[in-house]
């Protein structure tokens, strides 16, 4: 047996997340299809992460297993070029393999990564051409006092309160490195990057730094709310179309 990561990319807004479920189109099934056709063999892939129903993702790593011949006892070699173009041809047109690479048999696509990045996309004018890619927020932010409330994330590491309940996690501490919003013409962008990502975590924290951007809480409240550890306090969640997976980094990965 032989362990491959391989990088993909896609647009979610048709796709019930990542992870496969019953009675869904997700990413991970029409990968998972494509791959087991064009190795002739079945294959399941594990992903670094999952992403919700109508997510993108810009940079996303899995990683699957590729079963020895059972007449040569042998995993014969890929030509990984010819692979992605084969694979790509398989997938639909809003999935894109962009590499496939050889791994040491105990990488792990998930618990091998030591940093993830997102970003989430607001634009404040009607756009056909960011309709399903971008969030369409009509009204006035205070991006200032925004970015203030977005530093004091990288003052904490308990998150619970921008997480979804009962997840089945050991702990919902993350260490956030990066975390600022840019404007962008009629636009914001906001930068978020931690070693891990809670549940829903992005969309909620995004949705509660546009409520100190409408002025409805001010710092000393966003502090409070992080330090209250209740989801319950915090801010509503944004949109999904906003949102996409645009960095995941591992150690053994160039």
């Amino acid at each position: 047996m032989q362990r491959y990561f391989i990088e993909l990319s896609y647009n979610g807004t048709s796709y019930h997340g990542w992870q496969v479920q019953p009675n869904a189109v997700t990413v991970q099934e029409c990968l998972d299809k494509a791959l087991s056709t064009y190795f002739r063999q079945p294959i399941s892939t594990l992903g670094c992460g999952r992403t919700d129903a109508g997510v993108h993702a810009t940079q996303f790593y899995a990683h699957f297993d590729i079963v020895q011949d059972d007449k040569t006892n042998e995993v014969k070699p890929l030509n990984f070029e010819r692979s992605v173009i084969g694979i790509n041809s398989l997938l639909p047109y809003q999935i894109s393999v962009k590499r496939i690479f050889e791994v040491e048999n105990a990488a792990h696509a998930r618990f091998g990564a030591t940093e993830r990045a997102y970003h989430y996309h607001i634009h404040f004018h009607k756009d056909p051409f960011k309709l399903d890619r971008s969030w369409l927020y009509r009204g006035d932010l205070d991006v200032a006092a925004m970015n203030e409330a977005a530093e004091i994330l990288l003052k904490h590491t308990d998150f619970s309160c921008f997480s979804k309940s009962n997840t089945q996690t050991f702990t919902n501490n993350c260490k956030i490195t990066e975390a600022h919003f840019q404007v962008k013409d009629d636009s914001l962008l906001f930068t978020i990057r931690a070693d891990r990502f809670l549940r829903n975590m992005v969309r909620a924290i995004v949705g509660t730094l546009v409520r100190i951007g409408k002025n409805e809480i001010n710092l000393e409240q966003f502090k409070e709310i992080i330090e209250s550890k209740n989801r319950s306090n915090a801010g509503q969640s944004v949109p999904a179309c906003g949102l996409y997976l645009v960095s995941v980094i591992y150690p053994f990965v160039k």
